[in-house]
């Protein structure tokens, strides 16, 4: 991931935070938003998926990470949220 794509998975997941964990994982952008190629790309890599709206939510796509990316987007110290990403194991 590049620096910009970390940048934009981390304000997806809503980090930083002082709990040191996600809290969403979500990012809206229409075609024309300065972030739906650095989105695109990570979802051509399988680091996040897209789901497209053509009318609602304004003709914006939803893009979520999946499992991989939001781990690859996490600092030292920082958790996922078990209600967005179930398949992770806190203890």
């Amino acid at each position: 991931m590049t620096p910009a794509q970390i940048a934009l998975a981390r304000h997806a997941l809503g980090l930083p935070n002082s709990d040191n964990r996600s809290y969403r994982n979500r990012f809206c952008a229409g075609k024309g938003h300065s972030d739906h190629p650095k989105w695109n790309a990570l979802v051509s890599a399988g680091l996040a998926t897209v789901t497209r709206h053509a009318g609602g939510l304004g003709g914006q796509d939803t893009f979520r990470l999946t499992l991989a990316g939001a781990k690859a987007a996490l600092a030292k110290g920082e958790s996922l949220c078990p209600e967005d990403f179930p398949e992770v194991q806190h203890g």
